[in-house]
Formats: C-alpha cells, structure tokens, sequence
C-alpha cells in the first residue's frame, strides 16, 4: 500500500489539476467566461428554482378529449367489424361517453345474437346493453373510466418529463395534483412561453395516403368520400389566394408515430429538416407502402395539419425518411425533440403560469454557504485537533473533495438545489469519515509495537474493505433516491453519489499518497497521530 509506481503519481496529480480546471468556471463572472479561450471548460453548476427561480405552470390533461378521441376510434372500429360481419345497421353514432346503433332487420337471428361476442372483438372492456329490440348501446365502466385516467395521467408525466427533460441534467419538478392536473417548475427558465410551446403540442404524428381523385385546390372541406377527410396544410402553405391549402386525406392509419425509434434535425438541399427512423415494424411497413404507392402522394400529418404530403418516388426500405416543410433550425429542433419524446395522449391546458425570482434563492444561496463554511472549518479544526499533521493532510484531501464535487457537477450541468447544499454539506462529515477509519487503524497499530512504515501500510490495508463497503452501501441507498425520487430528491441524490465516489478517490489516494511522500521524505521513527 505505501508502494506508488511513478505513473500512478502522475495519474492522480493529473487528475486533481483536471478537477481544478473544471471547477475554475464556477468562481469567474459570465464576462470573465466569454473572454476565456474555446478550449477552457466554461460550463458551471445550474442552479434549481428554489436557488435561481424560473418557470412554474399548471397543465390540465384534457381527459374529455381522450375519451371522445377514444370513442371515436372505437365507433369507426366497430363500423369496420360490422361490415365485415355482413351485419346490417342504422343510426350509429356518439352520444355522450356512448355510442348507439341499431341492427336492421333484416338480419338474421344468428347474426344478431353473435352482436356481443363482435362487440368484444371490438373492445373487451366495453359494456352491452340492449335498449330496445335491436337497438343497442355500449359504454365503459366507471372502473374502466377512471383505469384509463389514472393511466393517462401516468403517460402524460412521463412524456411532459422527457419533453423538458430531455438531457437529464435539468431537474425539473413534476409533481402530480388531483386527478387531472401537472405541476410542472423549470428552474434557470424565466420565460414559459418555450415551455408551452413544447407542451402546447400534443405531438401525435400518422402518415396517410392522399385520394387523389377528390383532389382540388379550392376544396373547402365540403362534401368528400366516405373514408376521406379535408385536413388544412400548415400555416405556411397557402394558396394564390393566400388560403391554407386542404388536402383530402384516407381516414385509415397507415403508419403511426409510436412506430418511431429516432427523430434528429437534418438538412435537405441547404434547408432545416427532420430526419426519423421506424422500428422493424414500421420499417417493414414502410417499405411496403412505398413500394405499392409509388407516384401516389403520402401525407404526415402532425395534431392534425398535413406537415408535408411529397410524392412517393420510389420505394423506401430502409424505414427512414427525411420530413421537409417550412421549419427553421429552431422549429425544427423542437419538432425533433417532441417526436422523440413521443406523442402527448392528450392534450395540455394551461391552467396557471408564472415566473418565480431568485429573490428567495439568493437567501438560501446565503444560508448554504454560512452552513457550507462553518461544517468546513469545525471539521477542519476537529481533525488537526485529534490527528495533528495527518488531520492536515485528511483536510487538504476534504477542499479536493469538494472541489471535485464542483467540477463534476459542471462538467454534466447538473442542477444544484436546495437539498443538494445538504448533500454537500452531509459529504463533508462523509469525505474525513473514511481517514477517521484509517487513522484510527493506524494507532492501533503503533499501540501494537509496529513500525511507522508498517503501521500505516497496515492501517490503510485494513481500513480498505470497511470504507468500500460503508461507500457501497451509501452508493445504493443513493441510487435508489435517485431512481425513485423527484425533482429535489434526485438532486439530493446526485450530489451525494458524486460526493461519495470523490470520497473514495481522495482518501485512498489522495490521502495516502501525501502521506507516503511525508514518509519517504522524513522518514520518522514515530507517527506524529
């Protein structure tokens, strides 16, 4: 253990000048920053809402639209199974949270009392019930209702969580209130209007064939084929008139969204583009749809606006493809990163907006640090007191230890909150914690008769497994925080996972290697301890 080949040495002193360099950016003002060169570290710890302020909003997922969506879908799905049963009907149609229909006549009584197990194929959950003599309604549960809520709420957290989210640094709270409201806080992002945007989109993408024979111009969304509806162009795409142009488009889902693994800016002949990627499935289906529509124009619609409908020009087997139309980089980007995170179930009502100042965070920004510096100069002080010159050292060890939580967390961008200045703080007592274990372990030795060389070299040696474990074990009550947590939790758990590990770097190498080089250097007959 006393033993450090020259490249090791240089490994570690290499590695403290990194953390230092890394750090630096943390202590320079912004116009300081911009005067360094392109190849400095520039980038700092970002401060949470509680510490910088930022965005707050309060979404309401729209739970009535879902469900009409929901039955709408589940009417043309039952249109669909009673054609294809050759079962003859009248007046089918939505009212309210059901849908109704009447069997004709003519059809047989086998047929007719085949009506439930058809309505199964349709959904399982729905529920028949028989009004009158053929006259059927069916509806979901009040259970089934409130699954489905309780299920959407989920997916919409989970999405609104990647959306802005995206890179995992920037800790957003996002905390579920009631049975359908979001409430979502962005720190360091003053304006909300970018947050809406992003959220404002329920992002549900479809690619469609267009019919061509009810194409026209001047089509107004008036009277159209059965299985064809008029959907408006995007806002860019106007007519001489200065109209949105209106495509008429097959009802039938050729391909979904939910089908893509990638979405990435691009570029297309010099102009802002998205380029997406399908899963095999899509990817196959997609070959197959090009392959038949060659010449035939293909729609992808984006919440309802065609964003693009190019020709099909040969067939695509690769499942990718480059979406073009009227984007900037920066609309782009956004269209991009809303396709990734996949489509909203439903969409978001703004019910509450505001921006928080940094007011009350330069107060708590005040308190960390008073609390910062005075749990740094008693255990300071309490370690030269008890361990004398290697309590010097255990100290020297703890400000890289905390330097090096500095450089970490700017080197990812994570986001420093309240509870994280806990964390740091509780790191302190957990950095000189692991040299209290090998000190300790070093007296025991001397009390034992050994030789300075031996003692320290069997301390170290003995104390080695107790600080790995004690480490281990902190490390996964960390990552479970981490996993499970939210918002200040995780924050929390970030800093106190990066504290533990530069624990471990400072007091078994650290530590030990000034040690060493005191021993070598001095070579005394008794441990000054």
């Amino acid at each position: 253990m006393l033993h450090f080949p020259r490249w090791k040495i240089a490994t570690i002193l290499i590695t403290c000048a990194l953390i230092i360099v890394f750090a630096l950016p943390n202590v320079f003002s912004p116009s300081f920053r911009e005067k360094l060169p392109s190849w400095f570290p520039s980038k700092t710890i970002s401060l949470g809402l509680d510490l910088q302020g930022g965005s707050h909003l309060l979404l309401q997922v729209d739970v009535e639209a879902y469900v009409r969506e929901h039955m709408t879908n589940t009417l043309d799905s039952l249109r669909t199974e009673l054609r294809k049963q050759n079962v003859g009907y009248q007046a089918l149609r939505i009212s309210g949270n059901t849908i109704q229909f009447t069997v004709l006549p003519p059809t047989d009584a086998a047929t007719a009392t085949n009506i439930p197990d058809l309505v199964k194929k349709v959904d399982a959950e729905l529920t028949l019930k028989e009004i009158s003599s053929r006259q059927y309604e069916l509806s979901y549960s009040e259970a089934a209702l409130k699954n489905t809520q309780v299920q959407l709420m989920e997916q919409s957290i989970n999405i609104v969580e990647r959306r802005v989210n995206e890179t995992g640094t920037r800790e957003p709270i996002i905390q579920r209130q009631g049975t359908d409201r979001i409430l979502l806080q962005v720190p360091g992002l003053q304006d909300p209007e970018q947050l809406k945007r992003l959220l404002g989109k329920t992002a549900k993408m479809t690619f469609h064939m267009v019919n061509t024979e009810a194409w026209s111009d001047s089509a107004t969304g008036g009277d159209v084929p059965a299985g064809t509806r008029m959907l408006p162009g995007d806002d860019n795409d106007l007519l001489p008139n200065g109209q949105v142009r209106r495509y008429p488009i097959f009802t039938r889902v050729m391909l979904s969204g939910d089908m893509l693994t990638s979405a990435s800016t691009s570029f297309d002949q010099g102009l802002p583009a998205v380029a997406f990627q399908f899963n095999s499935t899509g990817a196959e289906r997609f070959g197959e749809i090009t392959r038949d529509n060659v010449g035939k124009p293909f729609a992808i619609v984006l919440d309802g606006k065609v964003i693009t409908a190019p020709v099909i020009r040969s067939a695509i087997m690769g499942g990718s493809g480059i979406i073009t139309g009227n984007f900037t980089t920066e609309t782009a980007n956004e269209l991009a990163v809303l396709l990734r995170a996949g489509a909203l179930p439903a969409p978001l009502k703004v019910l509450e907006e505001r921006s928080v100042g940094p007011s009350l965070g330069s107060d708590s920004i005040e308190a960390g640090k008073r609390a910062a510096i005075f749990g740094v100069v008693l255990v300071m002080g309490f370690m030269i007191l008890c361990y004398g010159l290697f309590g010097l050292f255990a100290d020297i060890a703890l400000v890289i230890n905390m330097i090096f939580i500095l450089a970490l967390m700017s080197l990812f961008q994570a986001t420093l909150t309240l509870p994280g200045i806990a964390g740091m703080v509780l790191t302190l007592g957990m950095v000189v914690d692991s040299n209290v274990l090998i000190y300790e372990r070093i007296r025991e030795e001397v009390r034992n008769g050994k030789t300075p060389y031996a003692a320290i070299d069997h301390g170290f040696r003995s104390a080695l497994s107790t600080i790995i474990d004690s480490n281990v074990t902190s490390l996964i009550a960390a990552f479970l925080l981490y996993y499970f947590g939210t918002g200040a939790v995780k924050g929390f758990a970030v800093t106190l996972s990066i504290g533990i590990l530069s624990s471990m770097f400072t007091a078994i190498l650290v530590t030990r290697l000034m040690i060493v080089m005191w021993l070598k250097s001095v070579k005394p007959k008794t441990i000054p301890i």
